[in-house]
């Protein structure tokens, strides 16, 4: 049955993007032509229209071939609309070099240029839509895809604590085997050796394999036992833990070998379209802010004696120390004073508290990018005797140094700032390092723009 719901749900999909293919042409040309008044209309719009029997199916196969019309239940939704932009970017390519290399048809590129932007707009808007009606069905009970489990590891109590916390994924667990009855809450089927009469029985969606070490001698039978049946089956390991987010995978012939800490930053094009997005973002907002910062600069000289820009170590990039620069928000000599920044820190000056409940006083940092030193997006900076100390304290700790430090990050627009949990901040940097792509960093500064820059310190 879930199938078949998958199979009509990739055909809704398939259908409602050629048609938003097929309206957006004509739009484009009346955009281009009778809203922007620029140019003669030197092709009429039936030559655009004969265009899409060309566009549409190159779409719909680039857009299959990157897989956005299967089941994307475990995929994020900037995945998704990543691989629609790129199959937009291509054919918008394909599209301007088929018509260089056939020159009988003078087409306007600006047609061409709204189209696929309108496309990728709508495309995009169906999609978040799509996938808001699919979560809030499967959270009333709907459109649910049946799990067996096996095994009792820790590692498949967390993954039944996360799908009966995320109904949204839309997966039941109907059960599980193990050699004992020791996951409170959940149906226990028999041990594991009883896994091909259950299957029979209860004929579910997928299998997914949870194994404790010392049972990991039944993962063949578990594995024979679902091939047999033709059920799908994934496997949880029991080094999990150990497992990056996104993992990969190199291969020596046929011998996989995982890659434990996997960094995308660490490919040279990645690094150089997130360098580039820095000095470009870094300029644009220093021009835009420099009327809030002069303020800010002579509202710090007036307020308290003492230096305007606050400049303190910091460890960045690869354990390099730098010096990362702020408004001044405290005393003069205050940073001297132990402890951590609290929400009520009596070092603070009354104009000071002002420029940090608002982020201010973080302005000064732009600059940090500009020299290279920090990025827009990345895990936020310590300073060294801190490093010191959560380098013995927090598991994975200085795998944050591995990249840049940034303004804004994973962590603080989920709402760890300030006197927040470390660890918690840290998960969420090695997520972030270890997933990033350049649209998860215009993500982050859109929520960091969208939820705004106040803090929750107090006045």
């Amino acid at each position: 049955m879930i199938k078949e719901n998958q199979r009509t749900l990739n055909s809704i999909n398939v259908l409602l993007d050629a048609l938003i293919l097929f309206i957006a042409m004509p739009v484009a040309f009346y955009i281009r032509f009778h809203i922007l008044h620029n140019g003669i209309i030197a092709v009429p719009l039936s030559a655009y229209m004969l265009l899409l029997l060309f566009l549409i199916p190159s779409h719909l196969v680039t857009f299959a071939t990157m897989g956005l019309y299967e089941s994307l239940r475990k995929r994020t939704l900037s995945w998704e609309l990543t691989r629609v932009f790129w199959g937009c970017l291509i054919n918008y390519i394909l599209a301007l070099t088929g018509l260089f290399l056939y020159k009988g048809i003078h087409f306007s590129r600006g047609v061409l240029a709204i189209f696929v932007c309108l496309s990728f707009l709508v495309m995009c808007a169906k999609r978040a839509c799509l996938r808001s009606v699919l979560h809030h069905f499967r959270q009333q009970g709907f459109n649910q895809k049946h799990v067996l489990l096996v095994g009792d590891s820790h590692m498949a109590v967390r993954y039944v604590q996360v799908i009966n916390r995320q109904k949204e994924y839309g997966y039941l667990i109907d059960g599980y085997l193990a050699e004992h009855d020791s996951i409170p809450g959940l149906t226990y089927l028999g041990s594991v050796k009883a896994l091909e009469k259950v299957l029979e029985r209860r004929r579910p969606d997928e299998v997914v394999v949870a194994l404790p070490a010392e049972e990991f001698r039944f993962t063949r039978e578990v594995i024979e036992a679902c091939e047999k049946d033709g059920i799908k089956l994934s496997m949880i390991p029991f080094y999990a833990e150990y497992i990056p987010s996104n993992p990969q995978f190199d291969n020596i012939e046929g011998i996989p070998l995982m890659n434990i800490r996997h960094i995308p930053l660490d490919n040279w094009m990645h690094a150089a379209a997130k360098r580039t997005l820095d000095i470009v973002g870094s300029l644009a907002l220093i021009i835009c802010t420099s009327p809030i910062m002069l303020i800010a600069a002579i509202g710090v000289r007036l307020s308290s004696p003492g230096p305007v820009i606050f400049k303190q170590e910091r460890v960045g990039r690869n354990k390099k120390p730098f010096m990362m620069y702020k408004f001044r928000s405290m005393r003069v000599n205050a940073a001297q004073d132990t402890g951590w920044s609290r929400n009520t820190d009596p070092r603070k000056t009354r104009f000071g508290a002002i420029l940090r409940k608002f982020s201010i006083d973080e302005l000064p940092q732009f600059f940090n990018v500009l020299k290279g030193d920090m990025s827009l997006v990345g895990p936020r900076p310590e300073v060294p005797h801190y490093v010191q100390q959560f380098k013995e304290e927090i598991p994975l700790y200085m795998v944050k140094h591995q990249v840049r430090p940034g303004i804004t990050g994973w962590a603080q627009v989920n709402g760890l700032r300030g006197d927040t949990s470390i660890e918690e901040r840290i998960r969420y940097d090695i997520y972030y390092i270890e997933n990033w792509n350049f649209f998860f960093d215009l993500k982050i500064l859109f929520m960091t723009l969208v939820k705004g820059v106040v803090n929750q310190e107090k006045l």
